[in-house]
């Protein structure tokens, strides 16, 4: 497959990118467009797929549940769990194969072709994107049982240990993060999750920090200090589950980006370039010998620089390629993508096609939740 004149976001003129067996063969300056190619509009703005470094797959039906600000996560828990208990367990019933579903569906409507799942690992049915799961993950210092000896597990080697930590505002959200580092006795590599009390000193003993400020704001009114966390630790970005936070990835680079404390630069890296170092693929840049997972969206006209990139939503999208494989196209490129396999949906009036039959998954999903709620038409 050849993708011809792509306007690569950092680099200068219109590219032509062969991809071949699921690998970018190579990027060049544009050629006179062969008959197989896709050619792509003049107004594109191309970029790798994003990564996304934290979600629970399974937990994307949810709405948005609290019922005021928080101190820590754990007296979130325990009020949804205390108020919220019969609408928990109503998305709950679904099947885990459904909602799991449709958390991947989630993050490939928005471009996301790299999402690290948290929690234990799922088995999911139609892999449309990357589920990163080659980690150890723990959910918490208070809901892991036996944390500090599956922390310690001298048999579990080279991955990292993920766990979410430090989310809250309060002294005890402070003193949790210590008692991680201080029961890391084997010294395993660590990578936080919210880290919203997280020190830079605290930083160091993490490969890196997983930022999610949408589901930080939401919870506690508050979010990690990147600003200074970044000294001494990675920093990538994470949506967290519709249950803390909205859907589109979007959004939450909208909500980073306001807080001023990563440059556009950095911030691009946090979804691109840096993920894919601390996860250990082979993605996050459009280059040669690198895994095809490119986004193309549209510019608009009234943005200019990295405002047009900040600026995009799930219905700017032209097209998404997840291991060189287009997964979501525009109907506008539509007399130039075979049509096998795909089914139409509507999102804010764009008209997409998508790879796998998503209307009847949300179909079945409304067998079990009637209430559920999905971005498209």
């Amino acid at each position: 497959m050849k993708i011809s004149k792509a306007y690569i976001i950092g680099e200068a003129g219109l590219k032509d990118i062969v991809i071949e067996k699921g690998m970018i063969r190579s990027v060049t300056t544009i050629n006179t467009p062969q008959p197989s190619s896709i050619i792509l509009p003049e107004d594109n703005m191309t970029f790798p797929g994003l990564i996304n470094s934290h979600d629970h797959l399974d937990f994307n039906l949810f709405p948005q549940l609290g019922n005021h600000i928080y101190k820590n996560y754990g007296a979130w828990g325990d009020d949804i769990y205390e108020n919220n208990i019969g609408q928990i367990n109503a998305v709950l019933k679904i099947p885990q194969a459904l909602r799991t579903q449709w958390g991947i569906y989630k993050n490939l409507l928005c471009g996301v072709t790299t999402v690290v799942n948290h929690g234990k690992k799922l088995k999911p049915d139609n892999e449309l994107i990357t589920v990163f799961q080659d980690c150890y993950s723990l959910h918490s210092l208070k809901y892991e049982k036996k944390w500090k000896w599956k922390l310690n597990d001298p048999l579990k080697k080279n991955k990292p240990f993920v766990i979410h930590t430090g989310e809250g505002t309060d002294e005890g959200a402070r003193n949790e993060i210590d008692e991680l580092i201080n029961a890391n006795w084997l010294k395993k590599k660590m990578i936080a999750v919210h880290g919203v009390a997280m020190t830079t000193l605290q930083a160091k003993a993490f490969e890196a920090l997983v930022w999610c400020p949408a589901s930080n704001y939401f919870l506690l009114d508050a979010t990690a200090n990147v600003k200074k966390i970044k000294k001494n630790t990675a920093i990538v970005l994470g949506t967290d589950s519709t249950l803390s936070a909205g859907w589109s990835i979007w959004d939450h680079l909208r909500m980073a980006r306001k807080t001023e404390q990563l440059s556009d630069q950095e911030l691009l890296d946090a979804v691109n370039m840096v993920a894919a170092k601390i996860w250990n693929m082979n993605n996050g840049v459009i280059a040669q010998n690198k895994s095809a997972d490119i986004v193309v969206a549209k510019k608009k006209q009234d943005r200019s620089g990295m405002d047009n990139f900040f600026s995009l939503n799930p219905e700017d999208i032209l097209m998404v390629i997840s291991k060189g494989n287009i997964m979501l196209f525009d109907e506008s490129l539509l007399d130039q993508v075979k049509m096998q396999g795909f089914y139409r949906v509507t999102i804010n009036g764009a008209v997409k096609y998508v790879q796998g039959n998503l209307p009847v998954l949300s179909q079945s999903i409304k067998t079990y939740y009637p209430e559920a709620i999905f971005p498209f038409g």
